[in-house]
């Protein structure tokens, strides 16, 4: 029986490769990407495979909380039973950015569209016989943290510093989001590890040659990632949260998965939400 995935981040990467996966096994997509020319070659792809009747590509920008709710409002129009969300979108800036609406970049695409997301498609979620939601972030990665006092890093931003801002508060994000639903959509925080994206386009010189080369030497390909992931929709685990690290399941004992920590950070989300308005 045929799902209806929605992707988030589908345009390359693990994203397009979930959508092709998903594709082949009969499933209707629905691609979300910022980037219309790859959303194209994404379509092109599906057609050859003779499924672009399948593929329902929307552009959108998942950093700015206006794009995740017209996105939001557009799934749901057309689909109002999702059966897996697959939250992929993310992307490194070297310098600090600010979105449309005055949020830092990394924390807002990296974090903030994976809570709008969740809960805005909640109600088709649960309106499938097997829901799950697939949020690919740094399970298992202890290193970095919430900086509480500073969470836009107006004060002191890396690249690296916001990266795993955004993982912990990934982590956190499945910790809250199953307390709060009650465990009836199956959350699944999940670590890749390093993967060949084959887009580094992000970074100055000379750091994107160096990644480029170092991906092609230790990084996992998408051909190896995407098989375990794409099983995790067809059998979600029957626990309502899950964490997994390359295969390997995560405790949930780890301090990155404080029940505490989540509700503190999902009280201040809902008003930074609430102060957008």
């Amino acid at each position: 029986m045929s799902k209806t995935i929605v992707i988030a981040g589908a345009t390359n990467g693990m994203g397009k490769g979930m959508a092709l996966d998903r594709l082949r096994r009969g499933d209707v997509v629905v691609a979300i990407g910022s980037n219309a020319t790859r959303g194209a070659r994404l379509r092109e792809e599906a057609e050859r495979m003779g499924a672009g009747d399948r593929l329902h590509f929307l552009r959108a920008d998942l950093s700015s909380i206006a794009e995740n709710m017209r996105v939001i409002e557009h799934v749901t129009a057309g689909h109002p039973v999702v059966d897996a969300l697959i939250l992929t979108a993310n992307r490194q800036s070297p310098k600090r950015q600010e979105t449309a609406e005055g949020l830092e970049f990394t924390f807002s695409l990296y974090y903030l569209s994976r809570y709008l997301l969740g809960y805005g498609l909640r109600e088709a979620l649960e309106a499938s016989p097997a829901p799950v939601i697939l949020n690919v972030a740094g399970a298992g990665n202890t290193a970095g943290a919430v900086v509480w006092d500073d969470m836009q890093l107006e004060r002191r931003y890396s690249m690296m510093r916001g990266q795993l801002q955004g993982g912990r508060a990934n982590d956190l994000l499945g910790v809250a989001f199953t307390e709060k639903t009650g465990g009836n959509i199956k959350y699944v925080m999940y670590h890749p590890g390093f993967t060949d994206n084959g887009d580094f386009s992000q970074f100055p010189q000379p750091l994107r040659g160096f990644i480029t080369l170092f991906a092609k030497l230790a990084a996992r390909s998408i051909d190896q990632v995407v098989p375990p992931m794409s099983r995790l929709l067809d059998h979600p685990p029957h626990e309502p949260l899950t964490a997994i690290d390359r295969g390997r399941p995560v405790p949930l004992t780890l301090k990155t998965f404080d029940p505490g920590d989540a509700r503190r950070l999902a009280e201040i989300t809902e008003k930074l939400l609430a102060s957008m308005q």
